[in-house]
């Protein structure tokens, strides 16, 4: 994959070009799909898809566009360099602890239209750490829901964590008062990681937006080193907590199924757009923010599926 440079980078809006494999374009429009990305149109384009300030779009000869002031973050998420992914179980190593102890911090839900918000901090200290870097613990995202769930459950066992979680109702009061995502997770982000904290510690949190100081800046004071990477599963404290926080959301979308008598799907593609439809037929339109973000387009799509 072959990478233009960044034209203007010290202004806001930047542009990276690649030259996408056909192997990787089926694949990338699934994980924007899944991410909630609204897609569009575009002469020439075999799809176009905007988000948080970023447009990506991908044209019939390959060529992929990335733009806006965002650009840089989306790459690091979605388009990372395969010979630079680096096994979980092989992270620790990455970040050195100190004797104070590594806090990673991860969350899930974030692109889920139906379930809660979840954040996820865990505690390492370097014992458990080597220890744990000869078991199973690895990237959630790399793992089926059965093992995520038994290994959440373990590593409740095993680790200091702290869990912050904002089911439906109370994440769309939160949307509603802040109008920004990124603002709600640095909050948990930062309630979680204060559970745990203490001077001297080292705190790695997977990176969810370009302005760091939303989460920095509500860790002043505590003593803390803070660093904040794009794919930081890749280190043992984070992948156990991303899968501490998808056992947790796992649980609740679980729960909220069998409480309303349907399946809830995960992400945010048709099948879930297909639940809401069948959700707003049994319990009415004025319940679905009982179980779901509102402010996903899958709201507006269930509307229109059903007239």
């Amino acid at each position: 994959m072959a990478r233009a440079p960044c034209h203007n980078p010290s202004v806001t809006q930047s542009t990276l070009v690649f030259k996408l494999p056909a192997s990787e374009q089926h694949a990338l429009r699934q994980r924007l799909d899944a991410e909630s990305f609204e897609f569009r149109r575009v002469p020439h384009a075999v799809f176009s898809a905007r988000r948080d300030g970023v447009i990506a779009t991908l044209y019939r000869s390959g060529k992929l566009v990335v733009q806006g002031r965002e650009c840089g973050l989306f790459v690091e998420r979605f388009l990372p360099d395969e010979e630079a992914d680096v096994r979980p179980s092989g992270g620790a190593a990455e970040v050195e602890i100190p004797a104070a102890g590594l806090i990673g911090s991860d969350e899930c839900g974030k692109g889920d239209y139906f379930g809660p918000l979840v954040v996820a901090a865990v505690r390492l200290d370097r014992q458990t750490a080597a220890a744990m870097a000869e078991g199973e613990v690895c990237d959630s995202k790399k793992l089926t829901d059965e093992r995520a769930l038994r290994l959440g459950a373990a590593l409740r066992a095993s680790v200091p964590f702290a869990l912050r979680r904002l089911d439906p109702p109370a994440y769309n009061a939160a949307r509603e008062r802040t109008g920004n995502v990124n603002v709600m997770l640095a909050e948990l982000h930062a309630e979680a990681i204060r559970e745990l904290a203490g001077a001297g510690m080292h705190v790695l949190v997977d990176r969810f937006a370009s302005d760091e100081a939303l989460v920095a800046g509500r860790l002043e004071g505590l003593g803390l080193t803070i660093e904040q990477r794009p794919r930081a599963e890749a280190n043992l404290a984070v992948a156990a907590a991303s899968i501490i926080a998808r056992e947790e959301f796992l649980t609740a979308l679980g729960e909220l199924s069998a409480e309303h008598g349907l399946d809830l799907r995960k992400g945010a593609g048709t099948p879930t757009d297909l639940a809401g439809v069948e959700f707003v037929r049994l319990h009415g339109s004025e319940a679905l923010g009982e179980v779901a973000k509102l402010h996903f387009k899958n709201t507006g799509k269930v509307e229109r599926r059903l007239g």
